[in-house]
């Protein structure tokens, strides 16, 4: 009996992460998305030193941020899903923040959610159409 007790112990404990709004728990619905840094300005804001941040950006090109990356979460009371900036302080707490614009540009193998600011609204209209009748924006007069 005393052997199964200890192996539950063992057993790892959910991530105490909450909602700011409701105060409920968060389900996470993807994978962790690292943040990297590719410019020194980006390593200072996280509190390094300006001649180590250059130093490491030249070496390197990008630099893995440890600790931060972003994550989608899923909240029962609000019944929506939104992208978090989350950031481990320790072992076992995390600070979260809706994941700003910017941070997008850090990441990899994830799409922004509010699309490419470099493609157009017909472009971007057209590539959601799953259909034949797309075809009638292409009309030609001849």
């Amino acid at each position: 009996m005393q052997r199964r007790c200890e192996r539950n112990r063992k057993r790892s404990k959910r991530r105490a992460i909450y909602c700011s709004v409701h105060g409920c728990y968060l389900d996470s619905v993807s994978q962790k998305h690292r943040i990297f840094a590719d410019q020194a300005s980006q390593l200072q804001q996280k509190g390094m030193s300006r001649r180590t941040a250059s130093l490491l950006i030249a070496n390197q090109t990008v630099v893995p941020i440890q600790e931060e990356w972003l994550e989608a979460f899923w909240c029962q009371e609000c019944h929506q899903t939104n992208w978090y900036h989350v950031h481990q302080c320790s072992d076992r707490t995390y600070e979260i923040s809706l994941a700003p614009r910017e941070l997008w540009q850090q990441v990899t193998g994830v799409i922004d959610p509010h699309g490419n600011p470099s493609v157009g609204e017909f472009t971007r209209r057209n590539a959601r159409q799953v259909s034949f009748h797309t075809l009638n924006d292409f009309y030609c007069v001849g």
